[in-house]
Parts: C-alpha cells; structure tokens; sequence
C-alpha cells in the first residue's frame, strides 16, 4: 500500500498567476496528468487551495494546504505528509505532464529497503518534487519550521536512490514557453 502527495499550492506566478492544476497540456489538465501518474495509490492528498478543476472528478481526493500558505514545496509536503498514513508516499508537482504510472513504479521500486527514490533528469539533475519515500523516514527528515526551506536540504540527506528519467518525464510546465 502507499499514499500519493501532489504539490499543488505554487502561485504560477512565472504563468502570469494562472492556476497550474487547471492548465490544460494535451487535452487535459496538469493535475488530471499526474493524478492519473498515482491512480493505483490507496490515498491521495493534493496540498492547494481546494478548487474544482474542469473535467476531474476530485471526489476521491483528501485536499490539505500548509499554515500559512506560501511557504513553498516543503511545507506543503509537511503539510500533505499529516494525511498520509501509507509506509511509502509517492511525491510529485502538478506541473509535470510527462509523468506516468510507469514512472510512479519506478520510483517505488527504487525505494526497496532504502529511503527513498528521487527522478534525475537527462542533465544528472535531481528532480526534488518527484519522487517515493518511505513515510517515517520523510518525516524525521522534515525541519521544525519547513516554511521556504529547500527540498534538496531535507532530502539529500537521506540518500535516495537516482532513478533516471525517461523522456519526457522530467519535463515541468513553468512559463508559457513550456506548454
């Protein structure tokens, strides 16, 4: 059993302060590609401002959002990680179309008897929003106050396995030039 958290809480503010969930990329919208990516999972808590996103049903998902909001991804994942009561959780960003359910096995293989697994892009860079943890370990690596601290300082540390990206899964939607 595991537990998926999407990071959906960003201000877009690179996409002019648009919604990155409800964008559409490929006839859906970003948070329909990657709840698609986590389908298997037992739960799913997406950390945002709770919205209905056209064409999702989102009955199925337990929405969370971090104290204050704003804080960046590592709050977020705090704030998400308080639902989740699965041994491994699979953490991904909404704005990553590329992801599939392949990649999502991927990376919970990679965790096997390790801490976690995190994606690392053509480039040997590791993608910090995507990637299988086991829980307890995710949660003692979280800082006291995660409000603007790094993924990578929380993470790294742990020494996750670096899976690598296919093509395509790494890619993000940031800037209009990315759609």
């Amino acid at each position: 059993m595991w537990s998926a958290v999407v990071l959906a809480g960003g201000r877009g503010s690179r996409l002019g302060g648009v919604d990155k969930a409800s964008v559409v990329v490929d006839g859906r919208p970003l948070l329909g590609h990657v709840l698609d990516a986590v389908a298997a999972a037992a739960e799913t808590v997406v950390v945002g401002p709770p919205r209905e996103v056209p064409g999702l049903d989102l009955s199925g998902v337990r929405w969370a959002r971090e104290e204050p909001p704003g804080g960046g991804p590592l709050a977020g994942l705090a704030a998400g990680l308080a639902h989740v009561t699965s041994d491994v959780v699979v953490v991904l960003a909404v704005d990553q179309p590329g992801l599939t359910r392949s990649t999502v096995d991927r990376l919970r293989s990679a965790v096997d008897g390790g801490a976690g697994a995190v994606l690392v892009d053509g480039a040997g860079r590791a993608q910090w929003l995507t990637g299988a943890w086991r829980a307890d370990l995710l949660r003692a690596a979280l800082p006291a106050d995660p409000h603007g601290a790094s993924m990578r300082s929380a993470l790294d540390p742990l020494g996750p396995v670096r899976v690598p990206a296919l093509p395509g899964e790494a890619r993000d939607v940031d800037t209009p030039a990315d759609l």
